[in-house]
C-alpha cells in the first residue's frame, strides 16, 4: 500500500497528471472511471486565484465521484502563494499540489513552475510555508533540473521531504528538454533509492504503454506512475495498464460502441461545465487518439475538429457509428 499523508491508495497507484486544457472536470471522470487512482487539476496561476480571475477559479471545481484529487496550484510569490492555499481549502480537495515543473517559457519567465528550479532555496522556503499553512497533504511535482548541468533532484527531494511534503513527482527531463527527448528515469530511482527517502516517489515522463510501468516498477522500484500525455484522447489506458499488472497479457481493443458513447459523454460533459464555445474547443485534441488507426477516416476527424457547433460534432459521431460501426481495431 501507498500512502500520501493518511489517503490508502493501492500498490503501486496510477495518477492522471495535471495537464493544461485536459485534465478538466469531464476528463477527469472518465479517467476515473478507467482506473486512474488519483487525479489532478489543471494547473492554476496562484496570481489568477488571488484575482479572483474566472479562468483560475474555474479550474477549482472538484466532484465526489473524482477522489482522491489534487489541486495543482503554482507560482513563485509567497505572500500569492500561500493566500492561494487558502482560497484552495475551501474548494475542499484532497491534496494540494505545487508547480515546480512547467516548461512553459510565459510561466519560466516569472520564476515559477520549472524556472524555480534556478533557486532551490526559495524553491524550499516556498513549500515549507505552504506546508505550515493547510491541514491538507501538500504534494510537489518537479523535474529533474533546469538543465544537464543543474540536476541535484536527490538533494532537492530531500529538502523538499524535510520540510514536510507527502509526496514528490518527479517528470524524467530537465527544463531545458521540454518534451524532447528520451525521459531519463535512473535519476528518480536515486531519489527512491537514497535511504534517507520515505515519501512515495512517483516518475512521470513516456509512460506511453503498459510495459513501461511494468519497468518502472520493477526496475527502477517507484512508488507509482503519473500519466500526462499517454492518456490523452485515451482514458483506458489506465485500465488497460492494470490488466496488464493483473495478468501478465494485453486487454482487448477497446470497441467503436465505447469509443464513440466515451466521446460523446466527454463532449456533454464539456459543455455542461464550461459551455458551448469551450466545450467544443477543448475536447478536440482527444478525438484522434479516440478514434486512431481507422482507414480514411480524415473527412470525419477534420469535421470533429474544424466544427464550432456541437450539433456538428455530434452529428459526425453518429456518422461515424453508421459508416465505422462494425470496424475491429487491433
Amino acid at each position: 500500500m501507498v500512502k500520501i499523508g493518511a489517503i490508502e491508495l493501492p500498490e503501486f497507484p496510477l495518477l492522471l497528471a495535471p495537464m493544461e486544457d485536459v485534465s478538466d472536470p469531464p476528463f477527469r471522470a472518465l479517467c476515473k472511471e478507467q482506473g486512474a487512482d488519483v487525479v489532478y487539476t489543471e494547473f492554476i496561476s496562484s496570481e489568477g486565484l488571488i484575482r479572483d480571475a474566472a479562468k483560475s477559479t474555474i479550474k477549482l471545481d472538484i466532484y465526489e465521484k473524482e477522489r482522491p484529487v489534487g489541486i495543482q496550484i503554482f507560482g513563485a510569490n509567497l505572500d500569492s502563494m500561500l493566500r492561494a492555499v487558502e482560497i484552495v481549502e475551501k474548494s475542499n480537495p484532497d491534496i494540494i499540489d505545487i508547480n515546480f515543473g512547467c516548461p512553459v517559457k510565459k510561466v519560466v519567465s516569472k520564476g515559477a513552475g520549472a524556472g524555480i528550479l534556478k533557486d532551490i532555496c526559495l524553491m524550499e522556503k516556498l513549500t515549507a510555508e505552504m506546508v505550515k499553512r493547510t491541514h491538507l497533504p501538500v504534494t510537489v511535482k518537479t523535474r529533474l533540473g533546469w538543465d544537464h548541468d543543474s540536476i541535484r533532484i536527490v538533494e532537492v527531494a530531500e529538502r523538499l521531504q524535510d520540510v514536510g511534503i507527502k509526496a514528490l513527482s518527479i517528470h524524467g527531463r530537465t527544463r531545458a528538454q521540454m518534451y524532447k527527448g528520451d525521459a531519463n528515469w535512473a535519476p528518480i530511482a536515486a531519489v527512491k533509492n537514497n535511504p534517507r527517502m520515505h515519501i512515495p516517489i512517483f516518475g512521470n515522463g513516456d509512460v506511453n504503454s503498459a510495459e513501461r510501468a511494468i519497468e518502472m516498477r520493477d526496475v527502477y522500484g517507484l512508488d507509482g506512475a503519473m500519466i500526462g500525455r499517454a492518456s490523452i484522447g485515451n482514458p483506458w489506458f489506465f485500465k488497460q495498464i492494470k490488466h496488464y499488472f493483473e495478468t501478465g497479457a494485453h486487454m482487448g481493443p477497446i470497441g467503436m460502441s465505447e469509443r464513440i458513447e466515451a466521446a460523446r459523454r466527454h463532449l456533454k460533459m464539456a459543455i455542461d461545465w464550461k459551455g458551448e464555445v469551450l466545450g467544443v474547443l477543448e475536447t478536440r485534441r482527444h478525438y484522434s487518439t479516440y478514434f486512431k488507426g481507422i482507414p480514411d477516416f480524415k473527412p470525419y476527424r477534420t469535421k470533429m475538429v474544424t466544427s464550432d457547433h456541437s450539433v456538428d460534432v455530434f452529428n459526425a459521431f453518429d456518422e461515424v457509428e453508421k459508416v465505422f460501426g462494425d470496424y475491429q481495431f487491433v
